[in-house]
C-alpha cells in the first residue's frame, strides 16, 4: 500500500447502534491501524447511512484513530449516495487541516 489517502469501504452494519459498533470493532478496526502502519498519511473510513443514534460512535472513531495515530489523518464519512460520497473523498483528500471528523452524507 502507498503513502497517501486510503479509503476503508465497511460493508453492512447491524441496525442497532450498540451492535453496529461491535461489529465495526471486531471487523474492521484491526484493518484500519493496518492501513495506517502501512504509511497512509490520510485514511478514510466509509461506512453505511444509519440514523443519529450512531452517530456518537462514529464521532469517537473518527476522533480517536485520529489522536491515536497523528500526523496521519483520519476521518470517517457515511452515506448511501456514491457520487456524493466520491466528492466528499475527494475534498478531504484536498485537505490537509481535516482530521478526526465524522461526516455524514444526507443526500
Amino acid at each position: 500500500m502507498s503513502a497517501g489517502q486510503e479509503v476503508l469501504q465497511v460493508g453492512e452494519l447491524p441496525e442497532v447502534p450498540l451492535e453496529a459498533a461491535a461489529h465495526f470493532f471486531e471487523t474492521y478496526l484491526a484493518q484500519a491501524r493496518q492501513i495506517l502502519a502501512d504509511g497512509a498519511t490520510s485514511l478514510v473510513i466509509a461506512l453505511p447511512t444509519a440514523l443519529q443514534d450512531h452517530d456518537d460512535w462514529r464521532r469517537a472513531l473518527a476522533r480517536d484513530l485520529a489522536r491515536a495515530h497523528a500526523p496521519a489523518r483520519v476521518n470517517v464519512v457515511a452515506g448511501s449516495n456514491d457520487a456524493c460520497l466520491a466528492d466528499i473523498i475527494s475534498y478531504l483528500g484536498s485537505s490537509p487541516g481535516v482530521t478526526g471528523q465524522y461526516i455524514p452524507s444526507h443526500v
